[in-house]
C-alpha cells in the first residue's frame, strides 16, 4: 500500500478542511529538514495512565516497549549522530526496564538529555535509583501538569493523579529540581483540557509559578503550553463530542507560515519503540515514516541530511497555529 496515500485517506476526515500540503503550496512553501540536532526516543506505549488527550493511546494494556536489541541500536545511532539534545519519551518512560541504562549511556553522547514524565509513573518504578541517576547526570525533566484545577486535571489524567503528581513534584524539589542555581531543570507542560487552544504561555507560566508556590510550596524552572494534536484518544473524543470540524477549522484559520522555521520536525528525528524513524512523535502515532520512507535506525550511518523532505499530514496544523509548537 502507498504509505503517503494511506496517510492522506486517514487524515482527511472532513471535506471542509483543506489538506495541509495544499496550504503549504498556496503559500509557496515546502517543509524540509535543516540540520538534525535532536534525537527523540520513544521507549514504548506502556503507561500507567489513560490520558484523554494522548495522541499515542498509551496505557497499561499496551505491550509495545523498546527491548534491549533496539536500545543498543539507538545508542549506536546516537554515537554516530553527535546530537545536541536527546529526548526520552513514551508512554511512561519510567516503566521501561532499560531506562536507567539508556540515561547512563546517553548522558555521554549529548550536551542536553531530557526525560518526559507524567509524574505519577515515578511511583511505579525503582524511583530511588531513577532519581539518583537523573540528578547525577543533570537530566532535564519535562513533567506533564495540564491544569491548576483539580477537576480539570483529573478529567484529563484520571482519578488520583492530582495528588500523586503534586507528591512527585515535591520529591523532585527535595533533591534540587526546579531550585535556582541547582543546575537541575524541571519544566512543566500544560495542555488544554478541552477542544480549545492554550492561553498565552507567558501569562500561564506567571500564574502557575505564583499558584504552585503559594498553594503547594512547589517551584519549577519553566512552563510550556502546547495545543492538543487531533490524533489518538483526543481525535476520537473530538469526533464523538461533535467538536472535530470546529477544532480543525480553528487550527486552519490560525495557520502561521512564520512558525515553519522553528518547527521541531526540521531539527528532530524520532525513533519508535521498534526502531523505525519518524519526523515527529505525532507522525509516529499515524505510522507516517520519516520523509515517507520506512527506515530502521540500524540502517542509518548518521542523521538525515539537510534538505530531506518532512512528511506532512493534516495534524500538522496543530504545530503551525498561532505561535506554533516547537
Amino acid at each position: 500500500m502507498d504509505v503517503e496515500s494511506s496517510a492522506a485517506r486517514r487524515s482527511h476526515e472532513s471535506s471542509l478542511i483543506q489538506p495541509f500540503s495544499d496550504t503549504l503550496a498556496e503559500h509557496g512553501l515546502d517543509l524540509a529538514r535543516g540540520r538534525t540536532t535532536t534525537l527523540q526516543v520513544n521507549v514504548g506505549f506502556l503507561c500507567n495512565n489513560v490520558c484523554k488527550h494522548c495522541h499515542l493511546e498509551a496505557g497499561p494494556g499496551r505491550t509495545q516497549i523498546m527491548g534491549p536489541e533496539t536500545v543498543d541500536q539507538v545508542i549506536e545511532f546516537a554515537q554516530k549522530g553527535r546530537f545536541q539534545v536527546i529526548d526520552i519519551t513514551g508512554g511512561a518512560p519510567e516503566l521501561n526496564p532499560h531506562l536507567t541504562r539508556m540515561i547512563e549511556l546517553f548522558s555521554n553522547l549529548a550536551p542536553r538529555l531530557m526525560l518526559r514524565s507524567n509524574l505519577t509513573a515515578l511511583e511505579q518504578c525503582d524511583s530511588d535509583l531513577l532519581m539518583n541517576v537523573v540528578s547525577r547526570h543533570h537530566v532535564v525533566i519535562a513533567a506533564s501538569f495540564p491544569s491548576l484545577n483539580v477537576a480539570q486535571f483529573e478529567a484529563q489524567r484520571g482519578l488520583g493523579t492530582w495528588e500523586k503528581s503534586l507528591a512527585a513534584l515535591r520529591r523532585l524539589n527535595s533533591i534540587g529540581y526546579g531550585m535556582p542555581d541547582s543546575g537541575l531543570e524541571l519544566n512543566l507542560v500544560s495542555n488544554p483540557t478541552g477542544a480549545f487552544l492554550p492561553a498565552s504561555q507567558k501569562q500561564l507560566e506567571d500564574k502557575f509559578r505564583q499558584d504552585m508556590e503559594r498553594r503547594f510550596g512547589i517551584v519549577f524552572s519553566h512552563l510550556y503550553t502546547f495545543a492538543n494534536v487531533p490524533l489518538g484518544r483526543f481525535r476520537r473524543w473530538l469526533i464523538e463530542s461533535g467538536n472535530y470540524e470546529k477544532y480543525m477549522t480553528k487550527l486552519v484559520s490560525l495557520f502561521n507560515d512564520c512558525t515553519l522555521d522553528g518547527l521541531m520536525c526540521r531539527t528532530l528525528i524520532s525513533v519508535s519503540w521498534d526502531g523505525y524513524l519518524y519526523d515527529c512523535d505525532f507522525n509516529q502515532a499515524e505510522d507516517i515514516p520519516a520523509g515517507w520512507t520506512r527506515t530502521h535506525v540500524s540502517e542509518m550511518t548518521g542523521p538525515p541530511l539537510p534538505g530531506t523532505p518532512v512528511a506532512v499530514s493534516d495534524h500538522c496544523y496543530s504545530c503551525t497555529a498561532g505561535s506554533g509548537f516547537t
